[in-house]
């Protein structure tokens, strides 16, 4: 899997946004039973902020610079620090979380099937490219790094300690991490107006529409604030 993942690390900036459009473009939801549709939202909600409170530890207390450089897997240091000495791959466990929590919103059944397992399939290809560069690079600091942390599953012994330890960095956060934060809460406010109108029609709820604009409108403030404060250096991330 180290070959097509280095090729998906390389165009992830087009693939995985694509998911994003394909979920609300290229999905129909599944009308069940309503009884079941509150339920399912918040389902779909909790999963992927607890994917976005993941990523939000991770980028604050401990950043890894791995973002690539010339579109190939590259590391700095090796960081065994903050939230990655709970887990490995702590922003992709947060990646998947997060279009986890979307799926379960979109409710498409195609989507299930194969979406969210081509999605973490891609992921895991990612993943095993970046081993390999790891352990070339480090050797055997990486070896033994990798014996004692799990590569997905968080272990949260410890985990308290280990935030309160830390220095919260909220700059660095919100100049890192403010364009992530605003496509999937976008993506999740489209896709519930999606299904409440293909499922109601012109008899969607009002009152439900409107407070989910105006959600829309406030996060793209917030959007529009945090990118001009990135782009004329008012705030800077370390």
């Amino acid at each position: 899997m180290v070959k097509p993942g280095n090729f998906i690390f390389r165009y992830r900036n087009l693939i995985f946004p694509s998911f994003f459009v394909a979920l609300v473009l290229g999905t129909t939801p599944y009308i069940g039973s309503g009884h079941l549709e509150k339920w399912r939202y918040a389902a779909g909600i909790t999963i992927a902020l607890t994917g976005q409170i993941i990523r939000a530890l991770t980028i604050g207390l401990v950043y890894i610079i791995r973002g690539g450089r010339n579109r190939k897997v590259y590391a700095e240091t090796l960081v065994k620090d903050g939230i990655f000495a709970h887990c490995r791959n702590p922003l992709y466990v947060g990646n998947i979380l997060i279009v986890i929590g979307l799926g379960i919103t979109a409710n498409s059944i195609p989507f299930y099937i194969a979406g969210i397992p081509l999605f973490i399939v891609m992921y895991m290809a990612i993943i095993k490219a970046e081993e390999g560069y790891l352990t070339s690079k480090f050797g055997q600091e990486y070896i033994e790094y990798i014996k004692g942390v799990n590569r997905l599953i968080p272990n949260l012994s410890g985990i308290i300690k280990t935030i309160k330890g830390m220095k919260f960095n909220w700059a660095r956060l919100i100049v890192k991490e403010y364009g992530t934060t605003y496509a999937w809460v976008v993506c999740m406010i489209l896709l519930i107006i999606k299904n409440q109108y293909m499922r109601y029609g012109s008899e969607m709820n009002k009152t439900a529409f409107l407070f989910l604009l105006a959600l829309f409108i406030f996060v793209t403030f917030l959007y529009a604030i945090a990118r001009y404060l990135k782009k004329s250096e008012r705030l800077v991330a370390d």
